[in-house]
């Protein structure tokens, strides 16, 4: 039995794509708290759904300004993976194929909007001390040493 309609995102046919944009500002990159689940009350990288007819980029921009306000350019993709969640029962409760683009900040101040508990700008040595969403830290790690404890960030990523 399906608790919500598969629009929800809950108990889907089919993997569903999701986009996610990676931006940075002075040293600092967007973060949101997540309000909602998968991964309720973790920080990681913005995003959401993909429209029907929409590109990476639109998707990425649009979910972006609708989650935290911030107007973004988006670029090329950094990262693809899955998110998979299932219930006690074993039945997959969610099933996103995530696409995390690089994208450029381009103006907006950070505010918790649409699903988002929490949006903010979070310095290197701020995440140890946030429950970080374990993909978006390797994300941040292994693509741009972010959060890395001997981390030379000048600000430019």
């Amino acid at each position: 039995m399906k608790p919500e309609p598969a629009s929800s995102g809950l108990y889907p046919a089919r993997p569903r794509p999701a986009v996610g944009a990676v931006v940075f500002k002075d040293g600092a990159v967007l973060l949101v708290k997540r309000g909602k689940a998968p991964a309720c009350g973790m920080w990681a990288i913005p995003g959401g759904s993909v429209h029907l007819g929409e590109t990476l980029q639109a998707a990425a921009e649009r979910e972006i300004l609708e989650e935290t306000g911030v107007v973004i350019r988006a670029g090329e993709p950094v990262l693809v993976f899955d998110t998979i969640q299932r219930d006690e029962k074993g039945v997959v409760q969610f099933h996103y194929v995530i696409v995390d683009l690089a994208a450029e900040y381009i103006g907006g101040d950070p505010k918790a909007a649409d699903d988002a508990a929490d949006a903010r700008w979070v310095r290197s040595d701020e995440l140890p001390g946030l429950d970080v969403n374990p993909a978006t830290l390797k994300l941040l790690s292994g693509k741009y040493r972010f959060g890395e404890k001997e981390s030379h960030n000048d600000g430019r990523y």
